[in-house]
């Protein structure tokens, strides 16, 4: 579940990046900030997509990722 949750955090901040750059592209003209967002929303979806999308055997990184144990929660 942990891993679920943080993807999907890495999804919806991607999204965010790109609605943000492009309101800010409007709304100033500038360029370079924009095109910073832009590349960070890439590079997020990006390591979202190598971690599930399953390799030539079948099987994803996400899947062999191990789950938090209670050690590291600080049990």
């Amino acid at each position: 579940m942990t891993v679920d949750l943080v993807l999907s955090i890495v999804m919806l901040a991607a999204i965010l990046l790109l609605l943000g750059a492009y309101a800010m592209w409007k709304r100033t003209g500038e360029a370079k900030q924009p095109a910073l967002m832009v590349v960070l929303a890439i590079v997020a979806i990006a390591n979202v997509l190598i971690w599930t999308i399953p390799n030539s055997d079948g099987s994803s990184p996400m899947g062999s990722a191990p789950e938090a144990s209670g050690a590291a929660e600080g049990r």
